[in-house]
């Protein structure tokens, strides 16, 4: 049976509620009120979720077709380095980061005693011991208490530095992102492959070297790139907003974009309370790390068994597709062939501009989970069709060696 916890949530809208006056402003803020953007309340900052003359739909697809620039200077930056934090990571996430190779990334999660998931993050070794990880904004009081509770209880790792940060953070997504790109650096981008970091130089805007990974949140090729400086940050936005391929882009399309990719949001399709298994999410384990004698990592008692008995999980998170209006967080599903059964709960979902209906992200029980399995979503008080379908909706197409 489906957990209660997941049969009583409610419809959130996409944004939080905050009053103005308490938000927090991104270093680019200025440019998105020129482009007239609407801002809305998002994990604490005033932040653009759509830009005026673009509907949803068009930035969507023009982030598929050409290059779209995203400002994600909310999301907390950390730097965290000193004798034996590979081991302390390691505690604190399932993933194999001694076996890691310098200047290459890793999506990971923060776990908990239970195996639940603190929060999602992306990890990139710098060197030895000495690592950089960007967290969600919505997740930035909770993370940083955690890192430094786990800190303070083990005695080996007192000699380690955690610092984080907020500041000017640009993703830049698109199958123009690279030709773009190169025009503002030195740097060879033939080989700078996805998952991949390097400290390289933007041309004009800064002398110091800025930190950048081929990655992002759109299932399209791209790099994210964090700027120290904020004015250098700004006149590196405008540069690139100034080219022909280049639109800005907001909440909105980065919602329906991740959703088409098959990428988790926090808060919809992850939780304290879900471990990465149940929102499948098996591969986040590192193989070498599934050894329960040796395993040492939040949870692992909990996340292995789970793998090791695929039975013993009840539900566990899948895709669905449906026509009409869109299914969204909270509302309920229904077995098909049982209606008054439900069997499930929507995490999130919207319009699929690229191939059409609607897509979304589910936890549901077994069997119904199955690929092909018919279900009834339930939305304006009304039970509609809908079916399971694999992830990610949209082929991806990451730059890759």
């Amino acid at each position: 049976m489906l957990r209660a916890r997941f049969l009583n949530q409610s419809t959130k809208r996409f944004y939080s509620s905050a009053s103005t006056e308490s938000l927090l402003k991104t270093p680019l803020y200025d440019i998105h009120v020129e482009l007239k953007a609407t801002m809305v309340p998002y994990a604490g900052f005033s932040m653009p979720v759509l830009y005026k003359d673009q509907t949803h739909i068009e930035s969507h697809n023009w982030t598929r077709k050409n290059c779209g620039l995203f400002d994600v200077s909310h999301m907390l930056q950390h730097k965290i380095s000193g004798p034996n934090t590979t081991d302390f990571l390691q505690k604190i996430t399932p993933s194999d980061l001694h076996s890691l190779p310098e200047m290459t990334s890793t999506l990971s999660v923060l776990l908990n005693k239970d195996g639940g998931v603190i929060d999602d993050c992306i990890i990139t070794k710098h060197g030895k011991d000495s690592f950089y990880i960007v967290t969600n904004a919505g997740c930035r009081e909770k993370d940083v208490a955690f890192i430094k509770s786990e800190l303070s209880n083990l005695a080996d790792f007192s000699e380690i530095n955690h610092s984080n940060f907020e500041g000017a953070l640009l993703a830049i997504q698109g199958p123009k992102a690279a030709e773009i790109f190169q025009k503002y650096t030195n740097s060879n981008l033939n080989d700078f492959y996805f998952g991949t970091a390097r400290f390289i130089g933007l041309n004009g805007f800064t002398n110091d070297k800025v930190h950048i990974t081929r990655s992002g949140y759109t299932g399209e090729d791209g790099f994210e790139i964090s700027i120290p400086q904020d004015s250098a940050a700004i006149e590196f936005a405008r540069a690139i907003l100034d080219e022909e391929l280049v639109k800005p882009i907001g909440l909105a399309a980065r919602d329906s974009l991740r959703l088409e990719a098959g990428m988790c949001l926090y808060g919809h399709e992850l939780n304290e309370q879900t471990t990465p298994v149940e929102s499948s999410l098996n591969w986040l384990v590192a193989k070498n790390r599934r050894d329960p004698s040796t395993a040492t990592f939040n949870g692992s008692s909990k996340i292995l068994s789970q793998i090791a008995d695929a039975k013993s999980v009840s539900f566990k998170r899948v895709g669905i597709k449906s026509k009409g209006p869109s299914p969204r967080e909270g509302n309920k599903i229904f077995s098909a062939e049982e209606p008054d059964k439900q069997v499930g709960v929507v995490c999130s979902g919207s319009p699929s501009p690229s191939i059409g209906g609607n897509v979304g992200q589910a936890f549901l029980n077994k069997p119904y989970n199955k690929t092909g399995s018919k279900i009834l979503v339930e939305i304006r008080g009304k039970k509609r069709p809908a079916e399971v379908a694999k992830m990610p909706f949209v082929e991806p197409h990451y730059y890759k060696a």
